[in-house]
C-alpha cells in the first residue's frame, strides 16, 4: 500500500459577462472567470492535486488550452475523467481538501453544493471532500477583486 499526496493550484482573472462556476456550482454575479474551459479554478486545482499525487503530470498536459475540444468544457466532466484515470493507475481517492481565495461572492450554502459535486465526480463520500474559503484581505490580485484562486491537496492510496 502506498499513500501519496499531491498539491494543485489554479487562478483565473475575473471578466464581465462570464459565468462564475466554482466546484461545479454556478454562482450569481456580474463577473465570472476567464478561461478556455468554464474556468472553474476549484475543480482545476483538485484535478492538478490528483494528477500530482498519481505522478500523471498536470491539467495542461491532459486538457491543453490549445485544443478546441476543451473550449468551454465543463470542469466537473474533466474531474470525472481524471478520477477515472487515477483509478486506472491503481489509486483510490482518500480525501481532498481545498481552499478558495476570493473576495466575493460569499459562498454560504454553495460550499456544501460544491462539496457534493466534487465528491460525486471523484466517486467518494462527501465526508472525504472539504471546501474552505478565505479572502485576500484587500491585497494581491484576489484582494483587488481581479481574480479568484484555489489551492487543493489530494491524498491517494494505491
Amino acid at each position: 500500500m502506498s499513500v501519496r499526496s499531491g498539491i494543485g493550484y489554479d487562478s483565473h482573472r475575473l471578466e464581465a459577462g462570464r459565468r462564475l462556476i466554482l466546484g461545479g456550482v454556478e454562482l450569481e454575479g456580474e463577473t465570472g472567470l476567464a478561461g478556455h474551459s468554464d474556468a472553474d479554478v476549484l475543480a482545476h486545482a483538485v484535478i492538478d492535486a490528483l494528477l500530482g499525487a498519481a505522478g500523471l503530470g498536470d491539467i495542461g498536459m491532459h486538457f491543453p488550452d490549445s485544443d478546441e475540444r476543451w473550449r468551454d468544457a465543463d470542469s466537473i466532466d474533466l474531474l470525472r475523467a481524471v478520477a477515472a484515470l487515477v483509478r486506472e493507475h491503481g489509486f483510490a481517492v482518500v480525501n481532498v481538501d481545498a481552499t478558495l481565495a476570493l473576495e466575493a461572492p460569499k459562498l454560504g450554502g454553495a460550499r456544501e453544493r460544491m462539496r457534493a459535486r466534487l465528491a460525486e465526480a471523484l466517486g467518494v463520500e462527501e465526508s472525504a471532500v472539504n471546501v474552505k474559503a478565505t479572502t485576500g484581505e484587500g491585497i494581491g490580485f484576489v484582494g483587488r477583486r481581479e481574480g479568484i484562486a484555489a489551492l487543493a491537496i489530494a491524498t491517494l492510496d494505491g
